[in-house]
């Protein structure tokens, strides 16, 4: 999966984190490079560090992770019997 290390790098070291609640990590490997206060900073500093060839994550710094849940549901099927009209 694309960018594992790095989420679990996250999530490793999300208790050191949670005192910059907000800002964005910037991470890259194991390594929490720095904490900026926009997206936008973040993305832009991890493209100066690591250009395009090299992955790096960056992640909101949260105190509590939305959860994501996907249910299947089965779709209804429904077939309409036609007959000529007049019958």
């Amino acid at each position: 999966m694309a960018l594992e290390k790095e989420l679990e790098t996250y999530k490793n070291k999300l208790g050191e984190l949670k005192a910059q609640g907000g800002k964005f990590a910037l991470i890259q490997g194991d390594k929490i490079v720095d904490t900026y206060s926009s997206y936008e900073d973040a993305i832009k500093e991890g493209y100066l560090h690591f250009g395009v060839a090299t992955p790096f994550l960056v992640k909101q710094i949260l105190a509590m992770e939305q959860a994501h849940f996907s249910v299947a549901r089965p779709v209804p099927y429904f077939t309409l019997q036609l007959s000529p009209l007049g019958l």
